[in-house]
């Protein structure tokens, strides 16, 4: 064989060996060809400057095997074609298109795609009978040359290994599959930023067009570009739409886009040859039945998740279907090194696409048995994240960060088993009804800190209604004396008053000590709030005996402070400040640093009071800084205020300072809290799990 390159009569280069094998692949003196050439990236491609700046870089330190990898309309295929256009005069001697069809029921074998590279120099190539020899042909073809081949929509490792060039030439193997080859670098593509995304949708909608000029919100073309998940293939059928609708204003699509059940129709099929559905419809096809089904009940979960996760939620021992789907890039993956085990998530479009397979395939009692039995599990993620902060130190850390990563599945969860009670208790609906009457007591420490009263409230009324239809009259009174302490939060005494008394009732009726105790403190609250200190202090001093009788340091600690609360009221100061010492020595004991922060501050407004500013100051910065350390958000609102509050009695203009962070957190979280007591709380088990307990979130 020999390897030529020539000019023809028309001044144009061709190439190709001329070679002469015998028998059915005889090649006689074919005519010269032009050189092949990928075709050109799409005019508006946009968005991937940085992707292909690292892949060129790949090239220039050698590497000749790239993978794009990433999931159906990321724009693999637009990428190649871009890297392609700037590899040309790398590669003068051709680049060739194989569209292996990896996604097609029958991938192209590697045996049609070597034919497709040879008749690209030798268009009457008739291929042997003997693979082995059309193996031969295909890399003597290739032999010494310089061209570059893009292996678009690999199926998998087993149909491009066979394709591999010599290593003269270049690849470019796209895929929705995730697979490693020997000397492949791999890219796996992200949806594109949001500047980017609407960057893309202008191009195609206004060409040449800017916000500004045209007078459009950068809200509405923003949340366009969320709503499409700011992936490429929506978004191109979303600003071809706009462009193709001139009666469709930008806001009037914001809001069709809104509804998850109609918003893949809704982003169309305008300006793409195949639409966001159908193009997820190719991977979905490809996937095994028992794959298929994972993939569908995935669609349950708001929000990440992990291995431990899904292999309950779908029934997916060792996760193997889960990484299958990885592979198929139908889910993502990423790994979070600090936390140890990765994170899996569904881009929003392939949730609602699982969702409505999920709806198509699966009966109402399969879809409940696994809406079911991911409440159960992230219920018990809850009441894990409230048991680490209940340890104190690090588990306060460790309680809070758990709870915050899995907050969007414990919410949907408890949503999902309220939702589901207002169809009345049946038998078969009766482990749901327990399940929505745990969820409030189950993290009841650690929703103190992330939830307002105003939220908790929802939830304490459907536990109630839980517990009430299963005649638990120990969750029914936890419940009461939880709604009770949210409306003390909320200032509506008389609503709390109301709620603790039934909860004592209910406490005395069952000779639960703990909650006796617990339902005492907080009338005491109620009352100093209604400027009844007397009563608040007798209250407490009852709630006092009984912890103390029970050895419930927490509920010493919370009674003991409430105590300096009700002293400080009644103008007793010392007394208050001696009650606090004793409750802080008790905190810092148990290592209840939120305990220990309220203490903290409370001597600082006594003080303040007192005129010691010195001091009122330094226990207002080591209670901030405890809100900030466990992530308080209220109280480190009241902390800052109350700080302003001291500087501006020094003539300080540091308060302006202090002021203006406090009401940065009352933006976000509403308006100041209002303040009235320690956490007066009770821990217990029930013989079912998880731990079930109530609290109370006010400090001092």
């Amino acid at each position: 064989m020999a390897d030529e390159s020539r000019i023809n009569q028309h001044g144009q280069k061709v190439v190709g060996p001329q070679i002469n094998v015998a028998g059915d692949a005889t090649i006689a003196s074919p005519p010269p060809v032009f050189v092949p050439h990928l075709p050109p990236p799409p005019r508006d491609f946009t968005g991937r400057g940085e992707e292909l700046q690292d892949l060129l870089a790949g090239f220039d330190r050698g590497a000749t095997i790239t993978g794009l990898r990433g999931m159906g309309g990321i724009g693999k295929t637009a990428l190649a074609y871009a890297l392609a256009e700037k590899l040309t005069g790398r590669y003068p001697d051709g680049q060739i298109l194989v569209e292996l069809r990896g996604t097609d029921p029958v991938p192209m074998t590697p045996a049609e795609a070597m034919a497709r590279v040879i008749r690209a120099y030798h268009p009457e190539f008739k291929p042997p009978e003997s693979e082995a020899e059309l193996v031969n042909i295909y890399h003597s073809i290739l032999h010494g040359m310089r061209a570059l081949l893009l292996l678009d929509n690999a199926a998998d490792d087993k149909q491009v290994r066979p394709l591999l060039p010599p290593q003269s030439c270049g690849v470019i193997v796209t895929s929705r599959r995730k697979f490693t080859l020997p000397g492949l670098v791999p890219m796996d593509l992200d949806v594109l930023r949001t500047d980017k995304a609407v960057e893309l949708l202008l191009k195609l909608w206004k060409p040449g067009a800017s916000p500004s000029a045209e007078g459009l919100s950068d809200e509405d073309l923003q949340e366009i570009a969320r709503l499409c998940g700011l992936l490429p293939l929506a978004l191109r059928a979303a600003g071809s739409l706009l462009a193709n609708s001139p009666d469709l204003s930008p806001a009037q699509y914001v809001r069709d886009l809104r509804d998850e059940q109609k918003r893949l129709k809704r982003i169309g099929k305008e300006g793409v040859d195949l639409d966001v559905e159908s193009s997820f419809g190719l991977s979905y096809s490809r996937l095994k039945p028992e794959t298929a089904a994972v993939f569908r009940f995935l669609s349950i979960f708001p929000a990440s998740f992990d291995a431990a996760a899904e292999e309950v939620v779908c029934q997916d021992e060792g996760h193997m279907h889960l990484s299958e789907l990885v592979r198929w890039s139908l889910v993502e993956y990423q790994r979070q090194s600090d936390e140890g085990e990765g994170r899996y998530h569904l881009h929003d479009l392939v949730r609602i696409f699982a969702t409505g397979r999920l709806v198509e395939a699966e009966g109402e009692a399969d879809r409940n048995d696994a809406q079911q039995r991911h409440a159960e599990y992230y219920l018990g993620r809850l009441s894990e994240a409230d048991d680490l902060y209940l340890k104190g130190g690090q588990g306060i850390q460790s309680g809070l960060a758990l709870f915050d990563r899995e907050w969007a599945n414990i919410r949907a969860g408890q949503s999902w088993a309220e939702r589901q009670i207002t169809k009345g208790i049946r038998q078969e609906l009766k482990r749901i009804f327990w399940i929505c009457d745990d969820f409030s007591n189950a993290g009841a420490y650690i929703l103190d800190i992330r939830l307002r009263p105003a939220d908790k409230i929802p939830w304490l009324e459907a536990s109630l209604k839980a517990a009430r239809a299963l005649k638990d009259r120990e969750g029914e009174g936890m419940h009461l004396g939880n709604l009770g302490l949210a409306y003390a939060a909320q200032a509506e005494p008389s609503k709390a008053i109301e709620c603790h008394e039934q909860h004592l009732a209910i406490a005395r009726e069952i000779m639960d000590r703990y909650s006796e105790s617990a339902s005492l403190g907080n009338l005491g609250l109620a009352h100093l709030a209604l400027d009844e200190p007397v009563k608040a202090i007798d209250f407490h001093n009852q709630a006092l005996t009984i912890s103390r009788e029970i050895r419930d340091r927490r509920g010493e600690g919370a009674d003991l402070g409430n105590l300096g609360l009700a002293y400080a009221a009644q103008g007793e100061p010392s007394k208050a400040i001696e009650r606090y010492e004793q409750a802080l020595a008790i905190y810092q004991e148990i290592g209840d640093r939120r305990g220990e922060g309220a203490v903290l501050g409370s001597m600082g407004i006594v003080e303040r009071r007192l005129g010691k500013y010195s001091e009122a100051i330094e226990h207002y910065k080591q209670a901030l800084t405890i809100a900030q350390e466990i992530r308080d958000r209220l109280n480190e609102g009241a902390w800052l205020n109350d700080l302003g509050d001291a500087y501006a009695d020094l003539g300080d203009k540091t308060a302006r300072e202090y002021y203006e962070q406090a009401m940065q957190i009352y933006g976000k979280t509403g308006k100041r809290p209002n303040i009235t007591g320690f956490r007066c709380k009770l821990k217990f088990k029930r013989d079912r799990k998880p731990i079930s307990r109530w609290s109370e979130s006010a400090t001092g």
